[in-house]
């Protein structure tokens, strides 16, 4: 079908909407690494992981036979609120360019939490409700992730309790006035709420606060009140498995045209939006059926991948959870306040590390001030004004369109636009009144960090 005849939106129809996630680990050769207990440096098994995660999500989180899960129809008929999603071709971004390239984007931002993360929130939120349970808790970096959970709570009767990352919740206070419309509590981090909040505000005084910090208090929080747990929005293999939806919708859209792409792009924190829009396409690299480049884009400021060590880490800077194989910058490593906060983030998913590791994917690191220069020529063209996580795609995907235009090869990209921006125009009046800054840690700071990862037998 030629390019012309190729819709600016291409929508798939409600029967088409996925009936199962798809787990990308039944196809890895090398699975990744397992959870492993902080105390024996044994592998955590169900029962060990039951205090902290729901029984069902468990069992999703160690399972890496199973190729499909299918998605229980409460949980199917809640996505049909925003879901199927649209893939859009970046016509008027490709014109601006002057490319050859075909550029492609799948819009996860059209719902009111503002990005994909309500795929796995509802997911997550449901198998609480059916495990009895009164509440769940959880933290988030730029908000989005706790506005999503707090929405699948609300919509299940469940208490919800989000340990917002410090910085994030002083730069973007409407997030949090969002989470709290819909029942949320929303407290800093790290806080005197928990004991390993004033711990680690004992040990840095005056932080802004990481991810890693308010996991440990999340997790704390979950395991000392009953009849709650603890459930995550990125890293985990489970969240990877929601999140597949966003890729098997990509793909069944290029399908419906004969478009195959050339290069798959998507930014990553803890891995949850690379890893659901790639699942499908790397499944079929792995099984040897078709190939493609994927590349995952980070801030520069906290580069997992690209200046991380592959080692076991504790997920949380309060060395309260499991140990996971993954690129780290190590987990008391604080990133500095930069405004993509959901990928604020000391670690990356040990699946998506796994795969790194085998050559499978490719990493770039990028500095904000670059990023929101994408994320002002994309909004200004395609009329939808980015998160700052997404935008870190948004700028590969230009340059990878340039270099094409360098070239004059007619590759086809695609990448994932899973959030959008306003609930961060501090960010952009910041970026605008050139008061934004370029921080990337040095060799020195990543060795202090590292020095501290846990010593393996």
């Amino acid at each position: 079908m030629s390019a012309e005849k190729i819709p600016y939106k291409i929508y798939l129809e409600e029967s088409e909407m996925p009936k199962a996630w798809y787990n990308l680990r039944a196809d890895m050769k090398n699975k990744p690494a397992p959870l492993l207990n902080p105390a024996t440096h044994e592998p955590m098994n169900a029962e060990e992981l039951a205090g902290v995660f729901c029984d069902e999500l468990i069992k999703q989180e160690l399972d890496d036979t199973t190729p499909y899960f299918d998605i229980p129809e409460e949980i199917r008929n809640f996505y049909k609120m925003y879901r199927p999603s649209p893939l859009v071709r970046a016509y008027c971004l490709e014109e601006k360019l002057q490319t050859p390239a075909k550029i492609y984007y799948k819009f996860e931002g059209n719902n009111t939490s503002g990005s994909h993360k309500l795929n796995s929130a509802i997911a997550q939120a449901y198998y609480a409700k059916m495990q009895g349970l009164k509440g769940v808790t959880t933290e988030t970096g730029a908000g989005q992730w706790g506005t999503a959970l707090s929405m699948a709570c609300s919509y299940f009767g469940l208490d919800c309790k989000v340990y917002m990352v410090k910085v994030s919740y002083e730069q973007k206070p409407f997030r949090r006035e969002v989470m709290r419309t819909y029942g949320a509590s929303v407290t800093p981090s790290p806080s005197t709420d928990t004991r390993v909040g004033r711990k680690i505000l004992e040990e840095h005084p005056g932080t802004t606060g990481s991810l890693g910090c308010a996991i440990s208090e999340a997790v704390e929080k979950a395991t000392s009140t009953e009849g709650y747990r603890y459930v995550l929005g990125s890293v985990l293999n489970q969240v990877l498995l929601h999140q597949s939806v966003i890729g098997l919708e990509t793909k069944a859209a290029l399908d419906k045209y004969g478009v195959k792409p050339d290069i798959i792009i998507g930014c990553a924190g803890g891995g949850s939006n690379l890893g659901g829009l790639i699942a499908p396409f790397m499944g079929e690299k792995l099984r040897g059926e078709a190939d493609y480049r994927i590349i995952a884009v980070e801030p520069a400021s906290c580069p997992s991948f690209t200046r991380g060590k592959y080692a076991y880490d504790f997920c949380d800077t309060g060395m309260v959870c499991p140990l996971a194989k993954m690129y780290t910058l190590g987990s008391g490593f604080i990133p500095a306040p930069n405004h993509a906060g959901g990928l604020r983030y000391h670690g990356m998913s040990s699946t998506l590390s796994q795969l790194y590791a085998d050559g499978l994917m490719e990493a770039t690191g990028v500095p904000q001030t670059a990023v929101f220069e994408a994320a002002e020529q994309f909004a200004r063209v395609e009329g939808i004004l980015p998160a700052p996580e997404s935008a870190h795609a948004i700028r590969v995907a230009i340059d990878e369109a340039m270099r094409c235009k360098e070239t004059g090869e007619e590759k086809t990209i695609v990448f994932g636009l899973t959030g959008t921006g306003y609930f961060d125009m501090v960010a952009y009046e910041k970026f605008h009144d050139g008061k934004m800054e370029d921080y990337i840690p040095t060799d020195e700071e990543l060795q202090a960090s590292f020095d501290k990862l846990p010593k393996m037998d």
